[in-house]
């Protein structure tokens, strides 16, 4: 149990809580110093160690990489049951690049692609294609391929993969928002969310009567016709034990489709609704590092720690 729990988003199984912490906090910590507050920064973390308030990272991402976990493998291969919602969140984030990216010639490709999608009698090419074209598009946009294209199909499949299964494997949404749960505690007071993560938290904090305050950064929970309709429970509402949510999007991430959540979410009991702080993340618009680094942020965590 931790005064403030992190909870990590897509394409992170390949690290593990102890990793993610080491580089989240020193993001807060000067995010934190930045907004002004730097005695609490250094309570956090100063000169690479970790300071006398206690952070934990809620790591779910063996989910997707290791078998026996959850009841058995783990594979992001797409199945028929899934593979559905998966085009479907596929052409959302399409849509999204189109109206938003910050890279004219992504936003002209995403256009392009959005057009041959909607021609049914566009033929389409390369291997995997006909079965899978929103995907496969996807993969075009240089905003996925910073690496190259072989590196972008890996990624897109793996963060396409992590969210539907989050949503059709009742174990693995289990597993995730246990790793949540398991660190909130009396002392909690505040719990960061980024990507998917901001989702798995979202649906913990239904099930704990702990006030926190909340933080979620590069957020798809407003995305309508994917996950909105599939959050539990529903219809969505603030948690009743969050005293405050807060809301970080950077208009040219494509992820977060929906920057103001509050039109979509009840307000609680308490009166919170989800408020939102814009932030320009430069080159790399989800980058968790990026949201965590910023004045803004430590603006809102330190007051919910002091």
């Amino acid at each position: 149990m931790s005064e403030i729990v992190l909870v990590h988003g897509i394409a992170q199984e390949q690290y593990s809580a102890d990793l993610l912490e080491s580089r989240w906090m020193p993001a807060l910590a000067g995010a934190v110093r930045l907004a002004g507050y730097p005695e609490l920064a250094d309570e956090m973390w100063r000169q690479q160690r970790p300071g006398s308030i206690e952070a934990r990272m809620a790591f779910y991402g063996n989910a997707f990489l290791e078998a026996g976990a959850q009841g058995g493998p783990a594979s992001v291969e797409l199945d028929t049951n899934e593979l559905d919602l998966a085009e479907r969140l596929a052409e959302a984030w399409l849509r999204a690049a189109a109206e938003r990216a910050a890279d004219p010639a992504d936003r002209a490709e995403a256009d392009r692609q959005l057009a041959i999608l909607a021609d049914t009698t566009a033929q389409p090419q390369g291997a995997g294609a006909a079965l899978r074209p929103a995907i496969n598009a996807l993969t075009r946009l240089n905003w996925f391929a910073p690496g190259g294209y072989s590196l972008a199909s890996r990624f897109v499949v793996r963060a396409l993969g992590q969210v539907t299964r989050y949503f059709t494997d009742p174990q693995v949404r289990e597993f995730a928002q246990q790793r949540v749960l398991e660190h909130i505690g009396p002392e909690t007071r505040l719990v960061i969310a980024h990507s998917l993560g901001s989702v798995v938290t979202y649906e913990a904090l239904h099930r704990t009567t702990q006030p926190v305050a909340l933080i979620t950064a590069g957020s798809p929970l407003g995305l309508h016709s994917i996950i909105y309709p599939r959050l539990r429970p529903s219809p969505p509402g603030v948690p009743p034990t969050v005293t405050s949510w807060d809301n970080l999007a950077d208009r040219d991430d494509i992820i977060a489709t929906t920057l103001d959540l509050a039109p979509l979410f009840r307000t609680s009991d308490r009166g919170v609704a989800p408020g939102v702080t814009l932030v320009d993340n430069g080159a790399e618009p989800h980058s968790a590092l990026n949201y965590l680094a910023k004045g803004q942020i430590g603006k809102l965590a330190a007051a919910a720690l002091t």
